[in-house]
Formats: structure tokens, C-alpha cells, sequence
């Protein structure tokens, strides 16, 4: 253990994901000067975000702080966690603060919790996109008031400012809202004066916990960062890291394997060299990080996008499996021209979609098919409408069809069959994104404000 070092243990991709007590258990042994960890993700879609609605269970999210947090107790370090409630909404930052206040009532911990909260009134940003100060990030196209106002919730993504600032002021455990995975684990580093490319590449490298090992389930990482570069080893014992599975992290979620935006500037990872120290532990040297001219805050939005409902059918009638995308376009066909004419609704008003999963249901246009006709395949309808009635109206108008659709020729009535009864599920209200812009701010808290509050 150098005297210059500062560790950074990452327990998991995501709070609520779990993980091996054992793990974080040996913060103190470990030499740990913060624990971080990640709690959202924009991965699973716009409804979290539009919904202001958390993915993870509370039970999971409960039982993953509270290790975390009698862990960073027993060894006197802070925690970390960004982008709570999955898509950092300031529900989301109270949902986990409501956690973490229950666990420290039951623990007998003392906690000084910093909730930074990054959830922005679409009203109050058009000041700023008249202004010019908000711009599109590909491959999003211009913003408009409309757009903007039609939002259900915005956040903003914090870099790691926020939260240095929320240690400065004595906390030891932060809860952002939508953050930037690396500021949470690059905010210590810096602050005690280790170089910017290092600092954030290493980040980078443990955002997602143990995916940069050999066991990408199993337990987190270990970040060691110094003057000279980071080191990255597994918390899981039976894991490793090699330099093929750190230097590929670079990729995850990420255009170019050499370059890294983030609120301040971009990381350039071209010169970095990955170095095996041993079977388990790789060294990383080399990295850069330009300052921009400009810092930016990264916008997310969602948008209603009408109601959905939902039939799931299975077929493995091999005579319709083996014309299997003629009878999707004659089902869609029928099914479209029937709810103009017979439901009296106009083209613009519904959406129908039915995908053949089992059957190149996840393939991008244009990609190779197979040749041979699959065994069985399940067809999911979806009707997508203003409200939920009629959206639900429309599935129930598709139910004879999806059950007795026959080819033509066919010489007796088929029957398929349902997932289960009723057949027709109701989605709800469904979300879109519409918000991926860059604005320009003054200062990196310009959007953000921070709560403290003192648990004894």
C-alpha cells in the first residue's frame, strides 16, 4: 500500500443488483477510502425516467445499502451513490434517502447525507434554449419550446462537483440524482489531486463493477489510483482482471474505445498501456484528459406516448412458420385496415406492432435471416393508443384474428395459442425519450442544488 494511493471500491453495476457481503465487508482490510456505486441507468428505456419510477426493488436497493453502509462505518470512509431511483429524479433521491434513513435508525448509524437533487422544470430551461445555450447531441435533432414543455420529467447529469462539494461539507453518504458513472468514482481521486487521466479512465474501467473481470456477475472491483496511473483488481477471489477485459470496458457504452465525454472534457485513452501485473491485477498508464472550453450539462427528458396494450400468441403450425413474414404482413394489413373501418379510428390516432420472437424479432433491418423456419414462435401484438380503453379495444378487436388467422389456401381454421386469459395485458401509460441535448452552464452546479441532513 503507497502512501499516494486512493482506493475506490465499486461493490456492483447497480445498487440493487446485489452482491457477496464478503465483498465490501473487507473495505477496512482493503485500505477502501470511499465506496461507490451506481443506482440508475437510462438501459431499460424512457418509462423510469417518464414515470419518475425506480426498476429496482426496494427490498434489493435495501439490502445492497445496508451492507454498504455498515461496511463504510466499520472503516470510516463515505458512500457514493448517483442516478438513484434509475433515472435520478428527485423522487428517485428521496426514495433512496428514505432507505438509507430507515437502515441507519435500525443500525444505529450516524450519517450526514448530502442529497443532491438535479430534476429541472422544462419551464425554467427556456430561457436557456432562447438563449441558444441548448444544443443536440447526436443523433438527437434540435430542441423545440413545445418538445421541451411536453416533457413529463428532465433531469440533468451531474459531473463530479456536486459531490466533492457534498464531502467538503462533511457528508458521508451522497445521494445524486442523475449522474455521470464515473463522477461518482473519479470525485474522490481528484479531490485529492490525482491526474485527471487516470482518475477518469479508472472510473470508466469499474462504473459497471465486476464486467471488467473474467466473472462480469460476481462481485465488484478495487480501483487503486496513484500519480503515475490506476490499478484494477476483482473483489470476487475465483475472478480476474486481464488487460484484455479492462481495455474492452472502453467500449461499453461508448462510440470510440479512446475517447470519453463528460461534463468537464474528454478523456483520450489512445496512448494508455495495460499491463498485467499479475494472473489477476492490471495496471493502466498513459491516459489523458482534455478540459473543454465549455462545460456542458447533459439533458434527459421523457415524453407520454399513449397507452398500450398487449397479446402474447404462440404458433408452431409449421406451414405458417415456414411463411412466417407474409403472415405477420397479412395479419398487420388486416388488422390496420380493420380499425380504420370498423373502430372509425384514422391512421395517425393507433399503432399496431407485431413481433415474431423466435424469429429475428431482435434483428436490425436488413440483417441476415436464417434459412431454415424456426420450431415454434411467439407473436407479441401491441396496440398503442391515446388511453388505455382504446388501446385495449383494439387488442380485443386483433383477439380472433391472432387466434384463427389462416394462409391463404389453408383448407381448415387454425387455432393458436395464447399466453393466457384474458389474453389482452394493459401496459399503461408508455414513455419515449425526447431530451438528449448538451447546455451550457456557467458553473457545473448551475443546474443542481444539495440538501444536508444529519442522522444521529
Amino acid at each position: 500500500m503507497t502512501a499516494d494511493a486512493v482506493r475506490v471500491l465499486v461493490p456492483v453495476g447497480m445498487l440493487g443488483g446485489g452482491f457477496p457481503p464478503d465483498s465490501v465487508a473487507r473495505a477496512r482490510e482493503l485500505g477502501a477510502d470511499v465506496i461507490a456505486v451506481d443506482a440508475g441507468s437510462t438501459d431499460s428505456g424512457p418509462y423510469y425516467l417518464g414515470a419518475a419510477a425506480a426498476k429496482t426493488a426496494r427490498a434489493a436497493v435495501a439490502r445492497d445499502l445496508r451492507l454498504i453502509l455498515l461496511a463504510a462505518r466499520d472503516a470510516g470512509i463515505p458512500v457514493i451513490v448517483g442516478s438513484c431511483g434509475t433515472s435520478g429524479t428527485d423522487a428517485g433521491v428521496d426514495w433512496v434517502a428514505a432507505i438509507a434513513r430507515e437502515i441507519a435508525r435500525a443500525e444505529g448509524l450516524a450519517l450526514t447525507i448530502a442529497r443532491i437533487y438535479g430534476e429541472q422544470d422544462p419551464a425554467a430551461l427556456l430561457p436557456l434554449l432562447e438563449a441558444g445555450r441548448i444544443r443536440p447531441l447526436p443523433p438527437a435533432g434540435p430542441l423545440d419550446a413545445g418538445t421541451l414543455l411536453g416533457c413529463s420529467h428532465v433531469v440533468g447529469v451531474l459531473g463530479l462537483e456536486p459531490i466533492a462539494a457534498a464531502l467538503d461539507a462533511g457528508a458521508n453518504l451522497v445521494l445524486a440524482g442523475r449522474a455521470t458513472d464515473t463522477a461518482l468514482i473519479a470525485a474522490v481521486p481528484l479531490m485529492r489531486g490525482r491526474p485527471a487521466g487516470p482518475a477518469w479512465h479508472g472510473a470508466k474501467i469499474a462504473e459497471c463493477g465486476g464486467l471488467c473481470t473474467t466473472n462480469p456477475g460476481g462481485a465488484g472491483v478495487l480501483v487503486t489510483f496513484d500519480h503515475d496511473g490506476f490499478t484494477v483488481e476483482p473483489l470476487d477471489p475465483a475472478a480476474a482482471c486481464t488487460p484484455l477485459t479492462v481495455a474492452a470496458h472502453m467500449l461499453y457504452e461508448n462510440r470510440d474505445p479512446f475517447l470519453m465525454r463528460e461534463p468537464g472534457g474528454t478523456l483520450h485513452a489512445a496512448g494508455a498501456r495495460y499491463t498485467a501485473l499479475d494472473p489477476r491485477t492490471v495496471r493502466v498508464e498513459g491516459s489523458a484528459f482534455e478540459p473543454a472550453a465549455q462545460y456542458t450539462t447533459k439533458l434527459e427528458g421523457a415524453t407520454p406516448a399513449g397507452f398500450q396494450t398487449t397479446t402474447l400468441v404462440g404458433i408452431a403450425d409449421p406451414r405458417v412458420l415456414a411463411r412466417l413474414d407474409e403472415f405477420r404482413t397479412r395479419v398487420l394489413r388486416y388488422l390496420t385496415n380493420g380499425v380504420v373501418r370498423d373502430l372509425g379510428l384514422a391512421p395517425g390516432e393507433f399503432d399496431l406492432q407485431l413481433r415474431a420472437y423466435g424469429h429475428n424479432a431482435l434483428r436490425p433491418a436488413g440483417a441476415a435471416v436464417p434459412v431454415a423456419p424456426p420450431a415454434e414462435v411467439g407473436l407479441l401484438f401491441t396496440s398503442t393508443a391515446a388511453d388505455q380503453a382504446t388501446a385495449t379495444e383494439i387488442a380485443r378487436y386483433a383477439n380472433p384474428v391472432l387466434l384463427h388467422a389462416p394462409l391463404p389456401g389453408a383448407s381448415a381454421l387454425p387455432s393458436y395459442a395464447f399466453a393466457g386469459s384474458p389474453a389482452e395485458t394493459e401496459r399503461g401509460q408508455v414513455y419515449q425519450f425526447t431530451l438528449c441535448h448538451a447546455v451550457d452552464v456557467g458553473a457545473p452546479d448551475e443546474l443542481f442544488r444539495t440538501e444536508l441532513e444529519e442522522i444521529r
